[in-house]
This record gives structure tokens, C-alpha cells and sequence, in this order.
């Protein structure tokens, strides 16, 4: 996949183009299902699939203080897009500028005059152009001026919810991450790399943990205990995560502290993946480190049966 951060010259450089529009964050499973379309479009057509997305996020820029948390990161996100066969990935910085086009202009100029859309793809309540007036509306009926074919995706529904970012967010927020999973179509994620902590988890406590420095942008999990999967190298690896401040040992700062299972090779400045599958507890605080010591025991003791029983669901269709 191409990634590109300008329109002009695409039409030259790639021909007739299929355009998927949207923000796509979470490439959650209503993204992947208008993907999917767009690419299935543009193979009919002979056409070249384009995902058209912004970086940074529009409301980093219209409405700094409004702008939600990210479900992944620009790298994350782009290679979740390439996996489902788009060709072009066209990320537009987004600025004042941009954000004052109208709807209009923003078709002819972008879309025909410079990409020579053949066909588009959105959801159906996308909005676009200044102050979000452009429609799905508006664009059906400019597609006749502009010559393209407009496909409106309907809502995408799992478990009698409509799939969206937002809903997504939510979960994760109140640590339902297994809930969370069902909506992205995967399990939501963190990756970061290996830096170093206090070391009290290895010394003082004998469980060592690898401590993540985490894009201050991005969506964590509620505070909590989790169980993880953890990806290295493409490896796979069970192991648990605790989110927040430590309070047995009175820390402020809010972190991440991975504990992977049966694993003993030094991980610092590593970059690795975490992959929260199921929230076993709250954080809490313990009396003493030997409390909290007993405590991890029973968490890895559960983490390896709630392991062993995902294992045995592979291949029945689960996430």
C-alpha cells in the first residue's frame, strides 16, 4: 500500500480511482465491511481503491479540547487498511484551510479535478466540507455533474448495536474490552516501547514487568488488571497488564506494566504489542507487598485458564 499526503497528481499517477472517505479510527468492523466494498468496487471497475482520511484528527484542529481519544495509532491504523487490500492510503493534513472549503469545492476540486473519482464510498452519516454541510445527500446529487458512482453504506449492526467509534471508545473507557472486541472485529490495543521502570516488580515482588511508554494521545484501558497477548517479533505470548498508579506503593503516575508469563528475555527498548482480551480486576491497594504477592499468584493461576480456554476456542469462530 501507498501512502500519500497530497491529492494532486494522484489521477496521473494511479488513473481512475474508487475513494473510501471517513476518519477510520478503530478501522472497527462497519470500516472494514465499507472497505471491503470499496475494494470489491474497484476491482470490477479496474479501478485503483483509495482510502481519503486526515491527520491529525479535525477536531485536533477545530476543537482541541473535544478531540476524543484515539482507538490506534497512525501506524496501526495504516497497516490494518493495507491489510484489507487498499492500494492508496491518502492521509491530508488537516488545517484551517482545508477545514474552510465547502462541500462543493471540496468535490469538484479534490474528488474530480484532481482524483478523478470514478466511484465513492461512505458511510451513511459521514459529513465533510465546512462546518460539516457536505452529506451523503449532497453527494448523491452531485454525482451526476461529476460522473461518479455513489455507494452509501448502511449502518452496520453486532448484537443489535450500531457499530461505532464512539460506542467502541465507551467500552474500553469502563474496561469492557472483551465487549469492545466484538465491535472492532479484534481486540483493542496498545503498542509502545519497552522503557525503563522502578524494577519493583522484578527484584522486590518476582515477577518482572516490562513498563510501556504509551502515545498520550491514544485510548488505555480503565485502571484494572487485564489479561493480555502480548506480540513480539510476530510471537505470542500470554501475560498480564495492570493499568494505573500502583497504590500499594503509593505511586501518582498512571502506567502500564505488562507481566508476560513464562517469559524471561530482557524486553528494554523493544517495541512490543499488547492486546487486552479480558478484564479480571480492579486495581486496588494491598497492606503489604506480600498481599500483593498472593494476589498476583491467583491472577496468573486465573490468566492461564482463561488462556487455555481461548486456545480451545480457536477455529470455532471467535474473535
Amino acid at each position: 500500500m501507498y501512502i500519500n499526503h497530497e491529492w494532486r497528481g494522484l489521477k496521473d499517477r494511479y488513473g481512475d480511482m474508487v475513494v473510501g472517505l471517513g476518519n477510520f479510527d478503530g478501522v472497527h468492523v462497519g470500516h472494514q465491511k465499507l472497505i471491503s466494498e470499496l475494494v470489491k468496487i474497484a476491482k470490477t471497475t479496474g479501478s485503483t481503491p483509495v482510502v481519503f482520511t486526515f491527520n491529525p484528527h479535525p477536531l485536533e484542529v477545530l476543537n482541541p479540547g473535544k478531540r476524543p481519544p484515539l482507538l490506534l495509532s497512525q501506524a496501526a491504523k495504516q497497516n490494518l487498511i493495507a491489510e484489507l487490500g487498499v492500494e492508496v492510503l491518502l492521509q491530508v493534513p488537516f488545517d484551517l484551510e482545508f477545514a474552510g472549503q465547502t462541500p462543493e469545492n471540496f468535490v469538484k476540486t479534490v474528488l474530480h479535478d484532481e482524483m478523478r473519482a470514478r466511484g465513492i464510498v461512505v458511510g451513511y452519516n459521514y459529513t465533510f466540507g465546512y462546518q460539516g454541510k457536505g452529506t451523503p445527500a449532497l453527494l448523491q446529487e452531485l454525482a451526476s455533474i461529476y460522473h461518479y458512482d455513489l455507494r452509501i453504506m448502511p449502518p452496520v449492526m453486532v448484537e443489535g448495536q450500531v457499530v461505532s467509534s464512539t460506542l467502541i471508545r465507551n467500552l474500553v473507557l469502563i474496561g469492557k474490552v472483551d465487549e469492545a472486541a466484538k465491535f472492532l472485529g479484534y481486540y483493542p490495543f496498545v503498542e509502545g516501547q519497552v522503557v525503563t521502570g522502578k524494577k519493583r516488580g522484578g527484584s522486590s515482588l518476582g515477577f518482572p514487568t516490562a513498563n510501556l511508554n504509551i502515545d498520550e494521545t491514544l485510548l488505555v484501558p480503565a485502571n484494572g488488571v487485564y489479561l493480555v497477548k502480548i506480540c513480539i517479533e510476530g510471537d505470542n505470548y500470554m501475560g498480564l497488564a495492570n493499568i494505573g498508579t500502583k497504590p500499594t506503593f503509593q505511586d501518582k503516575t498512571r502506567n502500564i506494566e505488562v507481566h508476560l508469563i513464562d517469559f524471561n528475555r530482557d524486553l528494554y527498548g523493544e517495541n512490543i504489542k499488547v492486546s487486552f482480551t479480558k478484564k479480571l480486576r480492579e486495581e486496588k491497594q494491598f497492606k503489604t507487598p506480600s498481599d500483593l504477592i498472593k494476589q498476583i499468584k491467583k491472577d496468573i493461576s486465573r490468566a492461564r485458564e482463561e488462556w487455555f480456554k481461548a486456545e480451545n476456542k480457536k477455529g470455532q469462530g471467535s474473535i
